[in-house]
């Protein structure tokens, strides 16, 4: 079922679909962002980790029998596993990498056009070097340009020249597209987060209830993974989006993750949950 985009709710507006649809789930899958989800978004993209509060409600939900888990990044698979503990699952890069059950499997055609995102990474390191705060990010199967702390009068000569240099050792076989302060670099093919998502979600029981929590365009396809038999929760804004609920921060992450783990998961065991845990504390 396509899914259009409208602007999401409140999550605690949504209290009473989520009561509804965990009562007739078997499991619950809660899949999740690293960077503006689980981690705040900061200048320095090797500085980002989880606050403490997603920290301590993620040691909690992980190990729930009744709970998987799946981190879903853009950042390349290596680094996102090391910077946060505890999911069975881990996709990275937008998917193209995806972890599970002890095995890692790589888009075959990504892959193959890892050696044309070293080229262009090559040409950037260069080109890029005299704009100010400008960084080249090499993920192997994925590149990031970083333009959070250039200057904006500066921003868009940085696409123009990222453009150049994909055109030039890409060819058809590269795309570039934008997310929040980033141009992102890969392989042009009809592949991404969602696609990670639809093959977790193809492991699971009919029954479980999957949830999607992210914050960019690059999750935009997640969503509509999981919409709208499970739910979609945008991190930020209230712009119109394929996700039904939306919460502020990743602050506010912890605690729905909190709730997922206490009264979501009396509601999937068929337990009345506690008064004080009907709603979503928010923080």
């Amino acid at each position: 079922m396509s899914v259009g985009k409208t602007r999401p709710k409140p999550i605690d507006e949504l209290v009473p679909r989520l009561r509804t649809e965990l009562s007739d789930a078997a499991e619950l899958l809660l899949c999740l962002d690293f960077d503006g989800t689980l981690a705040p978004i900061v200048e320095d993209p090797d500085e980002a980790k989880p606050t403490h509060a997603v920290e301590d409600a993620l040691e909690t939900v992980t190990t729930e029998p009744d709970v998987t888990t799946a981190v879903v990044s853009g950042r390349g698979l290596a680094d996102v596993r090391q910077r946060v503990e505890g999911p069975r699952i881990y996709a990275g890069n937008h998917g193209l990498e995806l972890a599970r059950g002890g095995d890692v499997a790589v888009h075959p055609v990504a892959r193959k056009r890892a050696e044309r995102i070293d080229a262009v990474c090559e040409a950037l390191e260069v080109a890029l070097d005299p704009v100010p705060n400008a960084r080249i990010e090499n993920k192997r199967l994925t590149a990031t340009v970083h333009v959070r702390s250039v200057p904006s009068g500066a921003q868009p000569q940085v696409e123009r020249l990222t453009d150049d240099a994909v055109d030039r050792f890409g060819g058809d076989d590269l795309e570039v597209s934008t997310g929040k302060q980033i141009l992102e670099i890969g392989p042009d093919i009809p592949w991404g987060k969602g696609n990670a998502v639809e093959l977790i979600m193809a492991d699971l029981p009919d029954e479980a209830v999957p949830v999607y929590i992210g914050d960019d365009v690059t999750d935009e396809s997640a969503f509509r993974a999981v919409e709208p038999g499970g739910i979609g929760v945008r991190v930020g804004d209230n712009k119109p989006t394929a996700a039904s609920g939306r919460v502020r921060s990743p602050e506010q992450v912890a605690s729905l993750l909190e709730w997922f783990g206490t009264a979501g998961l009396e509601h999937v065991r068929g337990q009345v949950p506690r008064s004080r845990m009907q709603t979503i504390r928010s923080p």
